[in-house]
């Protein structure tokens, strides 16, 4: 009798499951592809809402958000209550743009929670800055997406009244323009009066200048910009853009006095940088930031600069920005300079006949 055997060969095996393998690998790019699509979808909803919530803003309040609110003391010499670092120019209460639009991004329970006529480190604001709002995070970023806690120049945790400060994470920037988010805001002067938040006592001390000389975005410390002063066009100009915590931290609370934005990547153009770079960046040309051969640099999304205080983003190809009118587009890694420079200022006069993608 013949034995008849079934089954397959170990050659056919290997050769199906060689066929199966490149089905996977062909099948693999689509997958990524598409997961990545709806990643940057969701990114795009972010800003959308991020845009909407800043012009509600402006709708009730005639401006739009400042970059940061900040007593703004010259050398220290102001009075304690203003001042926490005799090194410092920034002071309470720190609060920045992000946290400004709470109540119109549906985060009522949060903003009720917090006391912003205390300072963002104050004992009974402690609790609520260190949470985690998915609205401020871009699913595409590889980097953290938790709290982290607040350094300083060295490193090192940044301490406020004993004990260091744990702020929620975002990885959306406001613009400052193409001039640097930090340094002398113009001359010195002797500023209006300021009311002691803590006693009702008032005191005249010694302020920056107004901070619009050389700031040309429409985020700034204190700044108070309105549709008004956005000559350029609101269509033209930049107001938000993605900074994937994979190059640096950033937080939707605001600026703390002393602290420090420390980049992951060492360039020859990049390093620690001051406090405001927490919730702001800029594009460049500054007056203050050199390449290594001494030009002016501007950074549009991407720039291998990989500077603390410019736009960073994990899509492939480019990230999103956010116009102040409220739309969103995807800026590409090879955007004219000069166009990215011009779309960052807001009255500097260019005239854009395209963005250019």
């Amino acid at each position: 009798m013949n034995n008849s055997r079934r089954g397959f060969t170990l050659v056919e095996l290997l050769v199906v499951i060689a066929i199966i393998g490149v089905l996977i690998s062909l099948l693999l790019p689509a997958v990524q592809q598409a997961r990545e699509a709806a990643r940057r979808m969701q990114c795009t909803n972010n800003l959308k809402q991020i845009g909407l919530a800043i012009h509600n803003y402006a709708s009730t309040h005639q401006v739009f958000p400042s970059g940061y609110v900040s007593y703004k003391t010259r050398d220290g010499n102001g009075p304690a209550w203003a001042s926490i670092d005799s090194d410092t120019w920034d002071a309470a209460p720190g609060w920045g743009w992000a946290a400004l639009i709470l109540p119109f991004m549906e985060q009522r329970t949060i903003t009720d929670s917090l006391n912003m006529r205390q300072p963002i480190w104050d004992s009974a604001n402690r609790p609520f800055i260190n949470t985690k709002l998915e609205a401020y995070l871009c699913p595409s970023s590889s980097g953290e997406h938790d709290p982290f806690t607040v350094r300083d120049s060295s490193g090192n945790a940044l301490s406020r009244f004993g004990s260091s400060i744990v702020v929620g994470r975002s990885h959306y920037i406001a613009s400052h323009g193409q001039e640097s988010c930090w340094g002398d805001c113009g001359s010195s002067a002797s500023g209006p009066v300021f009311t002691n938040i803590y006693t009702g006592a008032t005191t005249t001390v010694q302020i920056h200048g107004d901070a619009s000389k050389v700031a040309d975005g429409p985020f700034y410390r204190n700044s108070k910009v309105g549709f008004r002063d956005v000559t350029d066009g609101t269509t033209n100009t930049l107001f938000i853009s993605e900074h994937s915590s994979k190059l640096s931290d950033k937080t939707w609370v605001g600026v703390i006095p002393g602290a420090f934005t420390h980049p992951r990547y060492s360039t020859p153009e990049n390093g620690p940088d001051a406090a405001a770079t927490l919730v702001m960046m800029h594009v460049g040309p500054s007056g203050g930031e050199l390449d290594i051969t001494g030009d002016p640099i501007i950074h549009p999304i991407n720039f291998p600069t990989l500077h603390v205080g410019q736009m960073y983003s994990e899509h492939p190809g480019g990230g999103n920005v956010l116009f102040g009118d409220g739309s969103v587009s995807f800026q590409p890694e090879t955007i004219d300079l000069i166009l990215a420079a011009e779309m960052a200022s807001m009255n500097e006069g260019e005239v854009i006949k395209s963005r250019g993608f």
